[in-house]
């Protein structure tokens, strides 16, 4: 079966998480930095990993409305969905709300440190946000 690939997306650094070979559990597995070329490594991880879709944290405000930080996710996402080597892997959008503010929580009750929060915390909110849409797949089903 094909997994499903995980992205936050920041300015600064990219998220990234993947699911088990059944949609089922979803794990972080990498920090990305934004200024080099990310979309390059997001290929090669989909085809080192049998990836058949791809799920994007868009930043929804708390009524449900987008502004600028929701289009420029989007735009990126048309950008992905343009790039040569992604094989038709659909590229969908998630609710992404809260979840920054909820991998900060997470993290702090591991007892991390500030700086070690720093470096990990946008592979945790990939993970929450693929492991959302991944219980939202199952319950819909």
């Amino acid at each position: 079966m094909k997994r499903i690939l995980g992205l936050d997306i920041g300015r600064v650094r990219i998220g990234v998480a993947i699911s088990d070979p059944l949609g089922t559990f979803a794990q972080g597995i990498d920090v990305l930095e934004a200024g080099k070329d990310w979309m390059e490594q997001v290929r090669g991880l989909v085809q080192e990993r049998n990836i058949g879709m791809i799920v994007v944290g868009v930043p929804v405000r708390t009524d449900g409305s987008k502004g600028p930080e929701a289009a420029w996710v989007e735009a990126v996402m048309e950008k992905l969905r343009k790039k040569e080597g992604y094989g038709g892997v659909e590229i969908v959008a998630w609710d992404e709300r809260f979840s920054t503010a909820e991998a900060e929580r997470t993290l702090i009750k591991g007892d991390l440190s500030r700086r070690r929060r720093k470096g990990v915390i946008d592979k945790v909110a990939a993970t929450l946000i693929l492991q959302s849409y991944l219980d939202n797949r199952r319950i819909s089903s």
